[in-house]
């Protein structure tokens, strides 16, 4: 009975260790999986904080969890059981998909380099509109689905040779784990200045360090704007350069290549940072050029076409001299109105 005994708990040991072993696997792959999807990460956390830019303080917190809930279930609902599908019987087909996103990628990054140096906000997000919750939740969690699909893209690429229940697990811990991070951040740099003005009314190094921190938060905002375009069209050119080599069309790749391993070569000891920063910049520029292709059809086909019945209907209210003819009242509508004029019996 206690040989028996002992050979229980010593497979409950094995079985422990199997486990155990299993979960560090899981760890590595989705913290090697979360980095390849930092740039999105890092575009998805600057991106948030303009849905809150216009609601009362005590609001901003609940539309942030509102909006993570909404981002939890792109993930788990839609996301992820559509990536473990296409990556169990079509495999093939995740690598045009992840090119199609690395282009989406890089026309957002290029559209907001446009935006800068064309002096207007991309996407209009220059109008300020004042919506109801619901509808600013909806068109958060909307867009949060295109990055969220992006990062689980990205990082199921990177684990794509494991096995499918390796494959969900991995997938899903880098579901939550991005998720919780994203929303974390959104909610300190959104809650910054509260935090700082609050500091502020108090005295001595405290108060300086809070008017420090309420006059950091634009920088804050810019910083992470510019480190979001500059990640998008890196990862974007990236992704592009590493698809067309599997798709056989070895020329990009290879040139890249050449200069980074020149590169590496002839720097010595920074040779490791130096091949890395040309392959990085090399990604960007060719981000920066499908981008801006992308930028360019968008603004000669669907742009030129939405414009074009806003500007039917400013013609047509506008008169030769640029001013709006006012309204008709309602008494002069009845006077002009045909059944008005016709004689009564």
């Amino acid at each position: 009975m206690a040989g028996g005994l002992v050979a229980l708990l010593d497979d409950v040991a094995v079985l422990a260790r199997a486990a155990a072993a299993s979960i560090d696997d899981i760890g590595a792959g989705a913290a090697k999986a979360g980095a390849k999807a930092a740039g999105v990460v890092v575009d998805d956390a600057a991106v948030t904080p303009q849905y809150v830019r216009s609601l009362a303080a005590e609001r901003e917190l609940p539309i942030i969890k509102r909006i993570a809930l909404g981002s939890l279930r792109n993930k788990f609902f839609i996301i992820l059981p559509a990536m473990l599908l296409l990556s169990q019987f079509v495999p093939w087909l995740l690598t045009p998909i992840l090119m199609l996103g690395g282009a989406y990628l890089c026309y957002e990054g290029a559209e907001k380099v446009w935006a800068k140096i064309a002096h207007h906000d991309a996407h209009g997000a220059g109008e300020e509109k004042v919506q109801d919750e619901t509808t600013l939740v909806s068109g958060a969690v909307r867009t949060d689905l295109i990055l969220s699909a992006e990062i689980m893209v990205i990082s199921l690429n990177e684990v794509i040779n494991e096995a499918f229940w390796s494959r969900l697990a991995i997938l899903a811990v880098v579901a939550v784990v991005i998720t919780v991070m994203v929303y974390g951040v959104v909610a300190l740099i959104v809650k910054m200045d509260d935090a700082g003005l609050r500091l502020s009314q108090r005295s001595g190094a405290v108060a300086t360090f809070g008017r420090g921190l309420v006059r950091a938060m634009p920088v804050v905002f810019t910083v992470l704007t510019v480190v979001g375009t500059a990640a998008m069209l890196w990862v974007g050119g990236h992704i592009l350069l590493l698809g067309t080599n599997e798709l056989n069309l070895h020329f990009l790749y290879e040139a890249v290549h050449h200069v980074e391993v020149a590169a590496h070569d002839s720097t010595g000891a920074l040779g490791g940072l130096v091949g890395w920063l040309v392959n990085t910049v090399a990604s960007a520029i060719l981000g920066l050029i499908v981008g801006a292709l992308v930028v360019l059809v968008m603004t000669l086909t669907l742009h030129r076409r939405k414009s074009k019945p806003a500007a039917a209907t400013a013609a047509a209210t506008t008169r030769t001299d640029g001013t709006i003819p006012a309204q008709p009242s309602r008494a002069a509508q009845r006077r002009d109105d045909p059944a008005d004029r016709a004689p009564r019996v």
